[in-house]
């Protein structure tokens, strides 16, 4: 097909790349063969009580062995090629090592946000048949809440102190021990610390055949209607956007590179661009648990000379707006590319008048491993724009409604539809939800996207509005059917529809729109606490409106468009 954004790539970008038969494990080893005594992860953690900072770091080789070690010790506990292995940690050198252990022997990672409730955690294991965990022990009561109603048989228990040496893991504990978050987790039945279990494991994983077609990850992602899908990433995709991510950033240095980790690793966003595209390199990964802690960002960036800073904006919103930001030396940074939701162009500028770097949109989505399309880092940035379609990606604008054949036509340029991508970057397709793979992916290859785009002549694309009624808040794509099924739960709750708001800092935010039953009364804060116990944070409203009724058709659904359109008039008459 024509593909009129090539004119536009910059040099050194090509058209198409050559990509190797291999595993998201062959890839990296190339990295542990060639920078062995390069650091590979760092984690350092604030000890406000004596003012210290305390961390760990890896090599290469150090972190090679731990990934074996733990690979073979799964493989001991009866893990197997395409079993699935839960990883609910925060960014932490655990969740990493669980992550690649996995992987190396073939079984599926489950990405699990570590702020999930036990109801969001029971659903998610129960329909990925997750058998195994990597779990942060601070985590570790909740998966009891859980656990006898799920398949999960094997637990291994990371604690954020592992692999620190002494006095300084000791500090640590007593410091999660004062604020009251530490569990100790003793090993008994199916519960295993891993350090011990990569203490007593030889680095001798079984050799398992892997195909780059075999699945290598089930990323959660929201969709128009029910609970989160699994979106089926294999080990070719993966290995596919990780090249691609390389290739678009065009003045990477193998081996020199310091990636900034603060984007969650859960994210398949931070998972991709910061996580695997770090180690690929055989650059040095930054992992910051906490990414709210803005000043202690732009102090690692400062004391590290970190290079690469892959984000959402309200990250870089928290940078610009931060009050200490004239302190901080941020000139070592060369490229952010932003994603997951639409970044300003004001902050775009001041960043890279605090940086001298480069801040650029991109755009992706979990069913593509995610990255599509990104402004070039050197070229021409269009305003607005997410950017050109990454090598080997197909994009096109197609008509929201299907034509004579039933399907979606082809529009032109500057005509807005629906986004269709294809590259070796898209999903396999819905772990098993085959009505909803086809809704999403033809049979030749092209995936939906639900976004409503146009492009330019020179190939930049922009997105318009969603087909879809996600909400996307920092990032984080959150479902409205699943906080509506939360709030209906209330007994004071008669109806309730919640949408996506415009939010300076978020981008969007949760609000609640909520008709008390007859004779009930219920505050705003009482429904939000309500909701903050059994819902993720990300996920609970931050504002709620009550009402006498709210908007239907005439067939009795629900018009969530309507209150859509009714705060972004009441944003323009503000801004009047």
């Amino acid at each position: 097909m024509e593909k009129p954004w090539l004119k536009s790539y910059e040099a050194g970008v090509p058209a198409s790349l050559t990509y190797p038969n291999t595993s998201i494990w062959g890839l990296l080893s190339t990295a542990f063969t060639d920078y062995p005594y390069h650091k590979a992860l760092t984690m350092t953690l604030r000890y406000l009580p004596l003012g210290l900072k305390i961390g760990v770091s890896f090599t290469y080789r150090q972190l090679e062995e731990r990934v074996e070690r733990l690979a073979t010790a799964l493989a001991g506990m009866g893990v197997k090629k395409g079993d699935r292995v839960a990883v609910q940690t925060p960014n932490s050198p655990g969740g990493v090592i669980g992550f690649l252990a996995a992987t190396r022997i073939g079984a599926i990672v489950v990405n699990t946000n570590p702020t999930y409730t036990p109801r969001e955690m029971k659903h998610q294991f129960q329909d990925a048949g997750a058998e195994t965990i990597i779990l942060w022990n601070e985590l570790y009561p909740r998966l009891q809440e859980i656990q006898a109603e799920t398949s999960i048989k094997n637990v291994v228990i990371y604690n954020l102190n592992d692999f620190m040496g002494q006095p300084f893991a000791a500090l640590l504990k007593r410091a999660r021990e004062k604020e009251g978050t530490w569990v100790d987790v003793p090993e008994g039945a199916g519960v295993h610390q891993m350090t011990r279990l990569i203490a007593t494991h030889a680095a001798t994983p079984p050799d398992v055949p892997i195909d780059p077609e075999d699945v290598a990850l089930f990323q959660y992602t929201g969709g128009t209607t029910g609970l989160p899908k699994a979106a089926m990433l294999s080990h070719r995709n993966l290995v596919a956007n990780i090249l691609q991510c390389s290739a678009w950033l065009t003045d990477l240095e193998p081996g020199k590179e310091k990636m900034m980790g603060a984007i969650p690793f859960f994210h398949v966003f931070g998972m991709t661009v910061a996580m695997l595209l770090g180690l690929r390199t055989g650059g040095e990964v930054f992992v910051l648990p906490n990414p709210r802690d803005i000043g202690f960002v732009m102090e690692q960036i400062q004391r590290e000379g970190c290079t690469v800073y892959p984000g959402v904006p309200a990250m870089y919103i928290g940078i610009i707006n931060h009050p200490q930001v004239a302190k901080y030396n941020l000139r070592s940074i060369k490229v952010c590319i932003s994603g997951a939701a639409p970044l300003p162009v004001e902050v775009q500028k001041r960043f890279e008048e605090l940086t001298g770097g480069r801040l650029r949109e991109g755009y992706g989505l979990t069913e593509a491993a995610p990255v599509t399309h990104a402004n070039p880092i050197y070229g021409h940035s269009k305003a607005g724009a997410i950017g050109l379609p990454f090598p080997d990606v197909e994009a096109r604008i197609v008509s929201l409604d299907p034509g004579p054949d039933g399907k979606p036509a082809p529009l032109g340029v500057g005509e807005e539809g629906e986004l269709a991508l294809r590259g070796p970057q898209v999903m396999v397709g819905y772990w098993n939800k085959p009505e909803e793979t086809a809704k999403t992916r033809d049979e030749a290859g092209w995936l939906y996207t639900g976004d409503i785009a146009k492009m330019d002549e020179d190939g930049y694309f922009y997105i318009v509005d969603r087909k879809k009624d996600l909400i996307i808040a920092s990032g984080y794509n959150i479902v409205p059917r699943e906080v509506e099924e939360v709030l209906f739960e209330h007994p004071a709750v008669q109806e309730a529809l919640v949408a996506g708001v415009p939010d300076a800092k978020r981008g969007e935010t949760v609000k609640a729109y909520v008709v008390l039953k007859p004779g009930q009364t219920a505050t705003a804060e009482e429904l939000i606490a309500f909701c903050r116990e059994n819902l993720a944070p990300y996920k609970v409203p931050k504002l709620v409106e009550f009402r006498s009724e709210l908007p239907k058709s005439m067939v009795g659904k629900f018009l969530r468009r309507v209150l859509v359109e009714e705060e972004k008039a009441k944003l323009a008459a503000q801004q009047k």
